[in-house]
């Protein structure tokens, strides 16, 4: 009866967030009928399993969640991603339209702004530059897709994504886990990612295929609440403040929109390798300080320090632009509360069903797959964002679930753990982007696409290219090690 409750659980959890339903009720609520099937206490599984684990979640990673929907506020209304955007569009020129959509996306997600928010300023400027270069108006959210999902979310080193900060807190590593390795598997995505685009754009220019006709529903996706729930769990900010706040009507000067992004890989970096690791942190083992250590809050005290200082920074460029800043950084600050707290109940969710004993079975199953462990911690992490249309919320349940036995087997293997922590982070973000996953659905709404137009281009430029470079990356961890 055990099994059978986890399989019910996760049945009414997957259908009913499909459905529309709120996470945070479905959550709670699905993890106890599991406990309830287990013949499990219900109260207790509720206030001291699920609430503890969802807490514990905010508590590591809210600051991470609050200071990236700021930042990312902070750059759209400033108009920095704007003029991002076009500068790679002016610079790249309508020869090389995809390419720059790409690049523009590729380069302010890897600094530190929000998805949603990538999303709702690149979407129009690609209609225009696609329109203007007679490129199929289907091949826009793949294009999109490719330069924000991807490669800068789960593979190259040092990424502020909510995805590559979760393992940290497991493994004790850093974000600039397994460099070498991530840069081979950004490379991969991205080659692959373009390869497909310019192959599909070729056959439609050969078909006689133009741009087509067009009309973003940005305003849909706003509006929509079960458009806006989905959203809200499959990334870190909620689409309906991005109507909040005041955009200013001047463009920003390039400098000024890059150096905030340049701010956030710089100062990541300086503190993850330089400055944290030469200083005493000692006083962490204290209970006062949780008896933790510096390897377990590192990665995302680094991450949170590069935010704020962009955040300062993005300010102090841009201060004449920020026409209203308080009601900037409101609206930023607000989007971040629905994505933590929906994360935190898929985390909440995943902690009851890890707690009941008929989740060894489970736990068996999943270390018996064959190839080793980083071959079934890729599958744990791909299963799980897939069910729950969340690479956060996956990769968070499977580590919750597994990520102790795992770090054992790492010290009785040798496998380092950064090559977990990017085998991890690279395998929540392949499946997690099945149809029913909130960026999906919205960006196509905002695109004003459907499925049936667009959803092929973006499984080969999402999942085949992400997929393929998780191969390459668990061979060559396999045969080498982690670089």
């Amino acid at each position: 009866m055990g099994l059978l409750g986890i399989l019910v659980g996760l049945g009414l959890l997957v259908v009913l967030a499909f459905r529309g339903w709120s996470v945070l009720l479905l959550a709670p609520f699905a993890a106890l009928v599991a406990a309830a099937f287990g013949g499990e206490p219900l109260l207790a599984n509720l206030t001291q399993v699920f609430m503890a684990s969802a807490a514990g979640f905010l508590a590591q990673f809210f600051p991470i969640f609050l200071l990236g929907a700021v930042f990312g506020k902070l750059m759209d209304d400033s108009g920095a991603v704007t003029a991002v955007a076009a500068f790679m569009a002016q610079r790249l020129g309508e020869q090389r339209v995809i390419l720059a959509v790409v690049l523009a996306g590729a380069l302010v997600t890897y600094g530190g702004v929000s998805l949603f928010v990538a999303f709702f300023v690149i979407a129009p400027m690609a209609q225009s530059l696609f329109r203007a270069a007679s490129i199929p108006r289907r091949l826009i959210p793949a294009a999109i897709v490719l330069g924000t999902s991807t490669f800068t979310m789960s593979a190259l080193p040092g990424t502020p994504s909510i995805q590559n900060a979760i393992p940290m807190p497991f493994f004790g590593t850093t974000p600039f886990a397994a460099p070498g390795l991530g840069i081979i598997a950004a490379l991969v995505m991205l080659g692959v990612g373009l390869w497909w685009l310019q192959r599909a754009e070729a056959q439609a220019r050969r078909a006689g295929e133009g741009f087509g006709d067009a009309q973003g529903t940005a305003e849909h996706v706003v509006d929509d609440e079960f458009l806006r729930e989905r959203a809200t769990t499959a990334r870190e900010f909620d689409p309906a403040e991005i109507r909040h706040g005041r955009r200013s009507e001047a463009p920003s000067p390039v400098l000024s929109a890059v150096l905030p992004l340049i701010v956030v890989v710089a100062v990541n970096l300086v503190m993850s390798l330089l400055v944290l690791p030469r200083m005493d942190f000692s006083y962490l083992a204290e209970q006062r300080w949780g008896g933790t250590s510096l390897s377990a809050v590192a990665g995302v005290w680094s991450v949170a320090v590069a935010l704020a200082a962009a955040i300062v920074v993005a300010i102090a460029m841009n201060w004449r632009r920020l026409a209203s800043l308080r009601q900037t950084m409101d609206a930023g600050a607000n989007a971040s509360v629905l994505p933590a707290l929906s994360v935190a109940s898929l985390v909440g969710f995943g902690a009851v069903i890890a707690a009941l004993p008929a989740f060894e079975m489970v736990r068996d199953w999943v270390l018996a797959i064959e190839g080793g462990p980083l071959v079934s911690l890729a599958v744990a992490t791909n299963i799980l964002a897939a069910l729950t249309g969340s690479a956060s919320g996956g990769l968070t349940i499977a580590l919750d679930a597994l990520g102790q036995t795992y770090v054992a087997i790492a010290a009785q293997t040798g496998v380092d753990l950064a090559l977990m922590h990017r085998v991890a982070v690279i395998g929540s973000g392949t499946l997690d982007i099945l149809p029913h996953n909130g960026a999906v659905v919205s960006l196509l709404a905002i695109c004003g696409l459907t499925h049936r137009d667009s959803y092929l281009d973006i499984v080969m430029v999402g999942i085949v290219s992400s997929l393929l470079a998780l191969v390459i990356v668990i061979a060559l961890g396999s045969l080498i090690g982690s670089f």
